[in-house]
């Protein structure tokens, strides 16, 4: 009977405690009822506020930018930070500022590690943010870039894919873009070819010159509203090197290597009808000890040697 007794007060002291905790709870919910209701009526109006927020960010920055990933993303990351601060907002409203402070705390620790975690992409990611903001490029502009030169096919947040001549796909982190110069043939719309070749010594230099120029106006492709000069560029082993420089509208890489090869063609045809000579190298023997003796003077000396 005793035990039973016992095992009685037991049970009765502890539903006596459960109740009187029950009843502590209903007694803070109730003194805590005007902030839910008020937390509740904020947390509402954020919802609708966030929502107009998202869509006056994707207006304005659309003005500026015409990458949907960056529209989206400024989107996203201001619905982000005002959905914290509505947070701490509601914590603020019970009277939690303890809780508050231990998040703000915990939450910059996290992003530190985060940050350290994910430098290379976060790099990447930013880059590619500025690259869209200060427009480098577009889709189907050629450029050159990191040694890879090729069109570029897609551009994204973290990287630039560039389809090389060669049929290759190349993957480059916007991080080595936004670091290293890059060469946009596309932007400017016309390109400039530097055409060397080289002509015989005994060719009258004056006359090259004005064929040389006769013929880039003929070229199929060339610009005639940019000036076409030539230059001769020095004394060559077996030629005197000359470089001809005429401009054509640049589209695609294959036009311009059309536009190469007819130049090249236009100039040979233009020298073989005016009989200039494009040599080959030639190479000249020494047989003087001191140098400066030709072979011709060797042999005729030999010839008196033998006849003495």
């Amino acid at each position: 009977m005793d035990t039973i007794q016992t095992l009685n007060l037991e049970l009765q002291s502890a539903s006596g405690e459960l109740v009187n905790k029950v009843e502590g709870w209903i007694s803070a919910l109730v003194l805590q009822l005007p902030n839910l209701v008020l937390a509740t009526l904020i947390f509402l109006a954020g919802v609708v506020i966030t929502r107009f927020m998202r869509r006056g960010v994707k207006k304005t920055v659309a003005r500026y930018s015409d990458n949907q990933t960056i529209v989206n993303l400024a989107s996203n990351v201001t619905a982000v930070i005002f959905s914290v601060i509505l947070g701490l907002i509601i914590l603020s409203v019970f009277n939690l500022d303890g809780a508050v402070n231990k998040f703000l705390a915990t939450a910059g620790i996290l992003g530190l590690a985060v940050g350290l975690a994910l430098q290379d992409p976060l790099t990447n990611l930013f880059s590619g943010v500025l690259m869209s903001v200060r427009d480098m490029y577009n889709i189907g502009d050629i450029v050159e870039t990191n040694g890879f030169f090729g069109t570029i096919q897609t551009i994204s947040l973290r990287s630039t894919v560039i389809a090389t001549p060669q049929g290759q796909r190349v993957t480059i982190p916007n991080k080595d873009v936004i670091q290293n110069p890059l060469i946009n043939y596309s932007i400017l719309g016309n390109r400039r070819l530097d055409l060397v070749c080289g002509v015989s010594y005994g060719e009258d230099l004056e006359e090259v010159e004005r064929i040389v120029l006769d013929c880039a106006t003929t070229i199929d492709g060339v610009n005639t509203d940019k000036p076409i000069k030539c230059y001769f560029t020095g004394f060559g082993d077996s030629s005197i090197d000359l470089v001809l420089q005429v401009w054509t509208e640049y589209a695609r890489q294959p036009d311009f290597l059309k536009f190469k090869s007819d130049a090249i063609k236009s100039i040979k045809k233009a020298f073989d009808k005016s009989d200039i000579s494009i040599p080959f190298p030639i190479r000249t023997l020494d047989f003087g000890i001191k140098g400066g003796v030709p072979l011709k003077s060797m042999l005729q000396s030999k010839s008196l040697v033998n006849g003495l």
